[in-house]
């Protein structure tokens, strides 16, 4: 590509270069793109696993990939649609977590291609692709007797691979797996796999900050740790929905074989291959027809002469000329049908595609466990702090009966010491014995009878267990 250049599609949905701008002029289309026209920047990987920047609108995009708008309503960034897997004739629209796209028979359609997020998805999509059509071209190689050229063709596939830090069987597996699996099913498991594992990481990192905000949450609890807690239980439970939405597309996938059946997209590209040379015979074959149709005509119209008005009106040439015609259709329609037939028997057998659903099912559904088990953990920890905040809450009630019981007593000596304080002539007040102190005695007496009765009570109410 020419530096500062920009790949455009046109109408006819072609990609031309386009020359390159200024910095006014790059800066009034992107402002024009913004306004009216809905233009879009996609990324297409094709089945080589070579990348480009395509700006292209969404007519195009419907007319290169045969959606509809409602599909493609799918991968707005302003609409807040789940993770959805659909397959239609021509494309399988794909959204799984941070992935937007759609992928056809040839290459792949990426919307979010500037996102960090989806650029190590991004190279390892493009080194599968890679992978892929080396594995078919050493394929090729072999079918056709080439032995030096597949032996070339491995040894840099090991050379590229070693660099990359895998092993010689490993490359061996992905190459017969790369054989064994079209086009769409490689873009689709490397889409599957991004999202799954980013999933998964998720899961252990918020597994990983849990487990110590627990722990510091029961040593000692406190207004901070409440609120981590809280937080974490709140990632928890996005994170879970999220998972349970993409193990439910893949269990909706899974138990519809035609919803399988339409993501077979090389199947049907090359089905419709192989009926084009037999409809373009028929059609040949008709022109022959229409051909020596003239011939037919002219001894028609030669047996019509001879014919009197009156028998002309009476012949049964229209009726006939009908049943023909409705012959045709009729046979079009069972050629029709019996294609349609061949087609949905053939695309039945979708153990392929199920057995990779399955893997990856299994993936999520073991993600989605190591959540439950976080969540009960933490479901288990709030109810160890619950009864801990009612064992003090307990705690701080006996201590209000007990001090409200010492204030009782407390009080009725307040009492007594009240009385002995007014003007009132008391005989204890008239010390006819100067050795006997009657003030000391009263007010010992008074205390004495006060922590008797004191005590008195707290053993009255341990008696009844109230404290």
């Amino acid at each position: 590509m020419m530096p500062g250049g920009h790949l455009l599609m046109n109408p006819k949905g072609d990609l031309e270069l386009n020359p390159p701008q200024t910095p006014a002029a790059h800066l009034a289309s992107h402002r024009l793109r913004k306004k009216g026209i809905g233009i879009k920047t996609w990324l297409v990987v094709n089945s080589t696993g070579q990348a480009q920047l395509v700006d292209a609108g969404k007519h195009l995009i419907k007319r290169r990939t045969g959606l509809s708008a409602r599909d493609l309503r799918i991968l707005d960034p302003s609409l807040s649609y789940p993770s959805t897997v659909i397959g239609r004739e021509r494309a399988v629209v794909i959204k799984l977590e941070h992935i937007k796209g759609v992928i056809t028979a040839k290459d792949v359609w990426l919307l979010n291609s500037k996102d960090p997020a989806v650029a190590p998805f991004v190279e390892e999509l493009k080194r599968r692709c890679s992978h892929h059509h080396q594995a078919n071209a050493l394929k090729v190689n072999r079918s056709s007797g080439g032995e030096e050229q597949s032996e070339e063709a491995l040894h840099q596939i090991f050379e590229a691979t070693h660099q990359e830090g895998l092993y010689s069987r490993d490359v061996n597996q992905q190459l017969d797996r790369s054989e064994t699996l079209p086009f769409e099913f490689v873009a689709f498991e490397a889409c599957l796999e991004a999202a799954c594992t980013s999933l998964d990481d998720e899961a252990k990192a918020l597994e990983q900050e849990a487990n110590p905000a627990l722990d510091k949450l029961l040593s000692k609890i406190t207004t901070r740790h409440l609120e981590r807690v809280r937080q974490i239980k709140a990632r928890l439970v996005a994170l879970t929905g999220r998972v349970q939405k993409i193990r439910n597309e893949i269990e909706q996938l899974l138990e519809d074989d035609g919803d399988m059946a339409e993501m077979y997209l090389t199947s049907k590209l090359l089905q419709d291959e192989k009926e084009k040379p037999s409809s373009s015979s028929s059609s040949i074959s008709g022109e022959d027809d229409e051909f020596h149709e003239p011939d037919k005509e002219e001894r028609n119209r030669k047996g019509d002469d001879e014919i009197t008005p009156d028998e002309s009106s009476s012949s049964p040439r229209s009726s006939l000329d009908d049943d023909e015609k409705e012959g045709r259709v009729k046979d079009s329609n069972s050629h029709g049908s019996f294609s349609g037939s061949r087609r949905s028997s053939k695309h039945l057998d979708v153990a392929e595609l199920e057995m990779l659903l399955e893997a990856y099912f299994v993936q999520l559904d073991g993600t989605l466990n190591e959540l439950s088990a976080l969540s009960e953990y933490i479901q288990d920890t709030e109810d160890y702090v619950n009864i801990m905040l009612d064992d003090k809450q307990n705690n701080l009630l006996q201590m209000g009966v007990v001090i409200s019981t010492a204030t009782i007593f407390i009080t009725m000596f307040i009492v007594v010491t009240g009385i002995f304080g007014m003007n009132v002539k008391i005989w204890l007040f008239l010390n006819p014995n100067p050795k006997i102190n009657n003030f000391i005695w009263t007010v010992s007496g008074c205390t004495f009878g006060t922590i008797v009765l004191y005590a008195i009570a707290i053993t009255l109410f341990k008696y009844k267990r109230l404290i």
